[in-house]
């Protein structure tokens, strides 16, 4: 929609490579580019040369962390979140509260999505709306739940509204977070304007934890053995039983009070009370923490 309407030029930022069970909500892709397994950026941006090549699209196969997201999205006028976690989520929106960069934030599960602008000095931050990542574990994905794509079009049409309103600029912005689901035809919005709160500690204190890596997932790789840990980077406790409920459809799950395990091949999970995992079937950092967003959510 931004390319058709002939925005200025795009970055876009994607870890993932194009699956054959993304493309009932992900337009923009083929079975061809499935079937290749082209990075979902490449893909992308070859899709939308063909729409429109006058805007310059520049495509990035990265794993945004806060050691590279001021060079990833430090030239930016406003950031989109297209993101399948929240813990990236927190370091956008520390990144953008520091550096005064509005970015609208977006997300989808079955048939609920939900939707804001978040515009320093204007309207309250994503820590203001959500004051804690949830723990691990204890919510439901994509892979879990399911997305209808609906849902992820609706979402992505109000994303691009707020952007245009944001790059038009004008007389003060009134802006709302939008609560919709598509399958119950219900829709609630609420205010954003003017209604930070002054204990937030990152649009109130100024105290950006995301951005510093002091929340980051740590990752290594284990040697000989094709298969990366990652460790969340703040103190969980995961209910095994509940998770496997929530994984019956992934796969086969197993557990005791010291590890649960599933295999959702190619890859065979090890997942640990702390929120520790073992994902094997790659050395990739970014597939890794790929997995674990789908399946484990972080």
């Amino acid at each position: 929609m931004l390319v058709r309407a002939g925005v200025g030029a795009l970055t876009l930022v994607d870890r993932d490579f194009v699956e054959l069970s993304n493309l009932h909500r992900q337009s923009l892709f083929t079975e061809e580019d499935a079937r290749q397994a082209l990075p979902k950026a490449v893909a992308a941006q070859r899709a939308l040369a063909a729409i429109n090549p006058a805007v310059p699209v520049t495509p990035v196969v990265r794993d945004v962390s806060f050691e590279n997201i001021e060079e990833t999205c430090g030239a930016s006028a406003v950031v989109l979140d297209g993101t399948d976690n929240f813990e990236t989520r927190y370091l956008i929106n520390d990144f953008c509260f520091k550096q005064g960069v509005p970015w609208i934030y977006g997300a989808c599960l079955g048939s609920f999505g939900a939707s804001c602008a978040l515009v320093p000095g204007v309207t309250q931050c994503f820590r203001c709306l959500c004051q804690e990542p949830p723990a691990a574990g204890s919510v439901e994905t994509c892979d879990t739940a399911g997305v209808i794509s609906p849902i992820v079009h609706v979402i992505a049409g109000f994303q691009v509204a707020q952007t245009m309103k944001l790059l038009a600029g004008g007389p003060r912005q009134e802006f709302r977070l939008l609560q919709i689901d598509v399958w119950e035809g219900a829709v609630r919005t609420l205010s954003t304007t003017g209604m930070k709160r002054a204990d937030c500690p990152c649009c109130g204190k100024r105290e950006f934890v995301f951005l510093a890596g002091k929340q980051q997932s740590s990752m290594t790789r284990l040697c000989g053995r094709n298969a990366v840990q990652i460790s969340p980077g703040r103190p969980v406790e995961i209910d095994f039983e509940a998770l496997a409920g929530r994984l019956a459809s992934a796969g086969q799950a197993q557990y005791n009070e010291y590890m649960f395990r599933i295999s959702v091949p190619p890859y065979e999970i090890a997942l640990f009370p702390d929120g520790r995992s073992i994902i094997k079937g790659t050395e990739d950092f970014a597939e890794a923490r790929s997995v674990y967003s789908r399946l484990i959510g972080i």
